[in-house]
């Protein structure tokens, strides 16, 4: 893989320049400054958010235990105060909280991070929250929705890696799903050669920045140490991503959900047989023909 793409880094009051070489270009950006004028800067931090919510019972994701389709529930309940005593240990964690609403459980976080203005509109009503342990990971995907995605760090560092939409084939995409089958934790083009050919971000998002992620973005995230952070969303860019985002919101996911149940393990290989087939299909294009990349 080819991840040494620079990112752009702007400051919070550029808007124009935001809306202008960004947001309508759909090129992702690091944004600088969002929460420094929000009572959140001087507040927000694991041990504020275990006060005010830690006895709320969340739902919490294992990620030792694999998933074979998008949009899964959480794995088990615990309160918020002690999965916070969890994921701020320094050594590995495997557990995870994501797309949490706070917000409906204290109305003070709203008031101290609102929807920054910069990425107003009609989804800007609940940030989520993310959390995550010492090298927590989280597989490569896209968001189902096809929605852009302000997503700021607060405590702790991140590294994210960012591929565009153009490489679907090339990163081992499954049918009817949004996520990948190779394993980014340990790459190894050897069994996943597609990857050679991919370019992207590799990205590390201290606390303070905020990631601008154009919809359909691939991200995979790995937690380097306890932290969360907080995203804001905006409808898809365009007809196409808002049509793409609609399509797997309803028939596609429900359709892979419904043949999961019935066929089971034979379903999540079949899957898996259709990702490499048209990995080696994108190869044999850029290989035989240097026409580019074959889309999905």
């Amino acid at each position: 893989m080819q991840l040494n793409l620079k990112i752009d880094r702007i400051n919070a009051s550029e808007k124009d320049l935001f809306f202008k070489e960004y947001f309508n270009k759909q090129k992702p950006v690091i944004i600088q400054g969002l929460v420094n004028t929000t009572p959140a800067a001087n507040k927000w931090n694991l041990d504020y958010l275990k006060s005010r919510i830690g006895e709320i019972e969340v739902d919490v994701f294992d990620n030792t235990i694999k998933k074979t389709t998008a949009y899964t529930g959480g794995d088990y309940k615990m309160k918020f105060s002690e999965f916070v005593d969890h994921i701020r240990r320094d050594e590995e964690c495997n557990i995870r909280l994501f797309l949490f609403n706070a917000f409906k459980y204290c109305s003070d976080f709203k008031k101290e991070f609102p929807c920054p203005a910069i990425f107003k509109g009609v989804l800007d009503k609940v940030g989520f929250m993310f959390f995550g342990g010492k090298n927590t990971h989280v597989r490569m995907h896209f968001d189902i929705d096809m929605s852009n995605v302000l997503h700021t760090q607060f405590e702790g560092k991140k590294r994210v890696l960012l591929i565009s939409q153009e490489y679907n084939d090339l990163l081992y995409k499954t049918p009817f799903n949004t996520y990948s089958i190779a394993d980014f934790q340990n790459i190894d083009e050897s069994k996943f050669p597609g990857l050679k050919y991919v370019k992207g971000y590799d990205i590390i998002l201290n606390p303070g920045e905020s990631l601008f992620m154009p919809g359909g973005y691939w991200h995979y995230m790995i937690y380097l140490e306890g932290s969360f952070a907080v995203a804001y969303r905006k409808i898809a860019y365009g007809v196409k991503n808002t049509l793409t985002g609609i399509n797997y919101l309803t028939l596609k996911l429900w359709t892979d959900k419904l043949l999961t149940f019935v066929l089971g393990k034979k379903w999540t290989v079949y899957k898996s047989q259709i990702a490499y087939q048209r990995a080696e299909a994108a190869i044999k294009k850029i290989e035989n023909e240097g026409e580019g990349i074959v889309i999905s």
